[in-house]
């Protein structure tokens, strides 16, 4: 179906029109109820992750609240294709339901809004005489895509109260649809990137897509009777539902004792009385998540043991540094630098690895060659990719440097972003982790300020660099890039009709934009300060002390950058010439920052099951292992997801399966 082919090889021949088998279409009915669903799920993530900060839905790969989605839909499903067949879903329906809902969740996850819509207030309500922002900030910030009224910030940080009064409506509706139609923006440069990119990663390269596999699965269809037969599976469910329920019900009944299996409340070492320089390895958490151990049993045996073992690294690189500290070097081992090297030298690795097909694509573009008739698979033609990367990239640097960015400033901070988030979606493609979290100062921020030092970038700059945490600053779980690749890929393979999935993507995008600035205000107003404005002060502060104690370019930090690309290099070329060579770069690039904390044991375990299981049992006694694994991971998300939803209701804590 390709219509690009490697060099000194004839381009194929587009198909006639009507030689494609017909697909089965993304029905209205399917786009009309996921846009029903979305805000039940946007305002639950916003009120269990960012009020309550438990339960953190999208702090992991596979985004349990819409799996959970996906069981009660298939339920229903169960009961229409019994008595009301002809009213039954499709698989291709299920599928856009689910990606739609997925969608939406990373738009209003942990590391995404969550760490922008609270940045429109923070500097404004939190402006001391003693941290002198009203000084450093306030007149560098755009007035009209922020919320800097003190009469609408006092009643949203005292709470108590409600959104729905005009002063509170008018102060927030500008900003909220400035940044709304910056969101579609990125979302327009996201979706534009994946279908250039999804042919060469989907059909030459043949990437594996772990994280849709799971419900690609339980959808065929409409509902897979085979897959939900095995005993197997429904063991791994019991045992790790059972575990959940019992521990949910600790919190009616707390003479029960909890069997404890997260990473922050009892699993852990503390090396703070160990003295220099082994107090340098910190808290050393010890987290036993079931599921965390299932998703871990899908990796490949090399990106499983990768993730323990750089995470031990990263822990001797910190007592080496502590043992021999270098004055010119205060900030070795300078883990945020070495973590940006490797994921630009994985980015670049996938554009060599692709140079034939891009090289191709670039010059079809260029000449108009392609058409979207050639690929009934491609949501939109290359050329229309290309102009929505270009309208949307355009819109996005013209809103910086109108809310006060430098024109050159706002093209680098842009474009590592985007680096960042291809490099997660291509590792995201290929090898499917568990979860992504960069949490240290891994940003464009921080890049530029290595690059250029904090003098060179200027005042009005550093002021706007927050206001965009939410797209380059920590975290990256729930960078929606990887999520729309990741649907279209489900979409291919449900045969749902690609044109208007994009389409219920983009509708999700926008939705889940507006209703996150909503729920985020609504519910504000009425709970007031709360965890998610606390995660957010950090970066402020960060800025602040760039502008009161400049700091010179980083020249020590710079040489780490091409550390981490070097050992990825190196790690690459090995991996080329010797099929026993056990680190994987990808696994680098996760562990030299924060983020791998909560799930490395986990993947330790898996790991050592996957090899005795493969030793001892071979490829036959793995592939009768696996529903076991995934029983384990949709028992864990049915209960667990109930006892969060269950919270929202009772207002009240639950107990929480899931890291965060």
């Amino acid at each position: 179906m390709s219509t690009l082919a490697p060099r000194g090889q004839p381009t194929a021949l587009p198909q006639a029109r009507g030689s494609c088998r017909r697909r089965p279409m993304v029905t209205v009915r399917a786009i009309l109820l996921g846009a029903l669903l979305v805000p039940l799920h946007v305002y639950w993530i916003v009120t269990v992750e960012g009020i309550y900060h438990w339960s953190h839905c999208t702090a992991v790969s596979l985004y349990w609240n819409v799996i959970f989605n996906l069981m009660i839909l298939l339920a229903l499903n169960a009961a229409l294709k019994r008595f009301a067949p002809r009213f039954a879903f499709t698989q291709a329906e299920l599928v856009t339901i689910y990606v739609m809902i997925a969608v939406a969740s990373a738009l209003a996850g942990h590391d995404t809004l969550q760490l922008g819509v609270p940045n429109l207030t923070i500097p404004y309500y939190y402006a001391t005489d003693a941290n002198h922002w009203e000084e450093l900030f306030h007149r560098y910030l755009p007035a009209w895509a922020t919320v800097s009224q003190w009469s609408v910030l006092r009643p949203l940080y005292d709470g108590h109260t409600t959104l729905y009064t005009p002063d509170r409506l008018a102060a927030w509706l500008g900003p909220t649809l400035w940044w709304t139609a910056v969101i579609s923006a990125v979302g327009l440069v996201m979706i534009g990137t994946n279908v250039l990119i999804r042919r060469q990663w989907t059909q030459r390269e043949k990437l594996g897509y772990p994280i849709v596999q799971l419900p690609l699965e339980m959808t065929r269809g409409g509902l897979n009777y085979r897959f939900f037969s095995s005993r197997t599976l429904w063991v791994g469910f019991v045992l790790a539902a059972l575990l959940d329920l019992y521990n949910g019900l600790t919190f009616f009944w707390p003479a029960l004792p909890l069997i404890d299996v997260r990473h922050d409340r009892s699993h852990f070492i503390d090396t703070w009385s160990w003295g220099r320089p082994l107090n340098a390895l910190g808290r050393i958490w010890i987290p036993l998540y079931p599921f965390i151990v299932a998703l871990s049993f899908l990796l490949p045996a090399d990106l499983s043991f990768s993730i323990w073992f750089f995470y031990l690294f990263r822990k001797f690189q910190q007592v080496l540094a502590a043992a021999w500290p270098i004055p010119l070097a205060p900030e070795l081992p300078y883990l945020n630098e070495q973590s940006m090297g490797a994921w630009i030298a994985l980015f670049v690795y996938a554009l060599l690895v692709g140079r034939g097909y891009f090289v191709a694509l670039g010059r079809s573009i260029l000449r108009g060659e392609l058409s979207r008739e050639m690929d009934p698979a491609e949501p939109m033609s290359h050329r229309a990719a290309f102009a929505a990367i270009v309208a949307g990239g355009a819109f996005l640097l013209w809103f910086a440097i109108r809310a006060g960015m430098s024109a050159p400033v706002a093209v680098v901070f842009f474009a590592f972003a985007m680096i960042l988030h291809t490099a997660i979606t291509r590792m995201r493609a290929e090898l499917g982790p568990p979860a992504h979290e960069m949490a240290g100062g891994m940003n464009s921020a921080v890049l530029l300020r290595d690059l250029v030092g904090t003098k060179a970038l200027g005042p009005a700059n550093i002021a706007i660099f927050p206001l965009f945490w939410w797209l380059t600053g920590r975290g990256y779980r729930t960078t929606p890039m990887p999520v729309q690749l990741e649907g279209l890929k489900m979409g291919e393979e449900s045969g749902a009709e690609p044109q208007r999935l994009a389409v219920a993507m983009t509708i999700a995008f926008t939705l889940g934009a507006l209703l996150t600035f909503w729920s985020f205000a609504h519910l504000t107003y009425m709970r007031g300060n709360n965890p998610m404005i606390g995660h957010n002060i950090g970066q402020w502060d960060m800025m602040a002390s760039w502008l009161q104690y400049p700091q010179p370019v980083n020249v020590p930090g710079i040489l780490f950058i091409f550390v981490g690309a070097g050992l990825v290099a190196a790690m690459t070329w090995m991996r080329t010439r010797f099929l026993w060579f056990p680190l994987h770069p990808a696994g680098y690039a996760l562990g030299m920052n924060f983020g791998v904390e909560y799930f490395w044991t986990c993947t330790l375990i898996a790991w050592g099951l996957k090899l005795a299981i493969m030793r001892y049992g071979g490829h036959k006694a793995h592939q009768k292992a696996l529903p076991f694994f995934y029983g384990v991971i949709l028992g864990e998300f049915t209960v667990g997801a109930f006892w969060s939803a269950l919270s929202v209701v009772l207002q009240r804590y639950m107990y929480d399966f899931s890291p965060g």
